[in-house]
């Protein structure tokens, strides 16, 4: 199958979204949202997820705990957790329109302007995933800056800093935003694979009068003056 430029940067944009995705859902899941090192004991690392918290003991063990109240939690972990399950319904929902949407994809019933529309709605459902996916990351890192420069709260103090998952986060929204700006870069290039009305049936050959056959020579037979057109 020849793939056109068009079904190029949708493939593109269907790889970059789905790898964005697929990101987005191992940051919800991973518990390394923040991470707290303790001086008195170097071998002791706490880690703070949306879900639960966990110690992690170097040569023992990693013990974990979920969280027993979802009002309990920090606003910006309340918000993070509404915010990423949505960012995984919409990206979801946005591949399947796009893949529909697509040329890789061929039904004879859907007609080329609806694809397009299906491309064009999958890439902006891609677009707001991102959005729901940057959002909570960056705010739980701000609330995490905050409270590491409080001056209110004695150096003695440990103090949260950012995990991982804060990074694969920022690298899941930014694939969902390239894949959903393809997307719908896309659904707006030519329309040179839409068939035009005028070709759509083949064209028939002008008509001439029958010719009549005189003493072995042929010619056309004249028009009647009385005919108008």
């Amino acid at each position: 199958m020849a793939w056109s430029f068009r079904g190029k940067v949708q493939l593109a944009g269907l790889l970059l979204s789905l790898l964005g995705w697929v990101c987005s859902c191992v940051t919800t899941a991973l518990p390394q949202w923040k991470t707290l090192n303790l001086e008195l004991n170097e071998m002791e690392t706490w880690i703070m997820g949306l879900w639960e918290v966990c110690v992690n003991q170097e040569e023992v063990a990693t013990v974990c705990k979920a969280f027993e109240s979802f009002l309990s939690l920090p606003q910006e972990l309340q918000v993070s957790r509404v915010l990423m399950v949505a960012s995984h319904g919409l990206g979801l929902l946005g591949l399947l329109l796009s893949v529909f949407g697509s040329e890789c994809f061929q039904f004879h019933r859907i007609s080329h302007v609806f694809k397009r529309r299906l491309c064009l709605l999958g890439g902006t459902l891609e677009a707001s995933a991102s959005a729901t996916t940057l959002f909570p990351v960056s705010w739980v890192a701000y609330a995490t800056i905050q409270d590491f420069w409080d001056d209110s709260v004695p150096e003695i103090v440990p103090r949260w800093e950012f995990g991982d998952a804060l990074f694969l986060g920022w690298a899941a929204g930014i694939f969902l935003a390239l894949g959903g700006l393809l997307l719908i870069f896309s659904s707006c290039l030519g329309k040179e694979d839409v068939p035009s009305p005028r070709m759509t049936g083949p064209t028939a050959p002008p008509s001439y009068a029958p010719a009549e056959e005189f003493d072995g020579s042929f010619y056309l037979t004249p028009r009647p003056k009385n005919l108008f057109i």
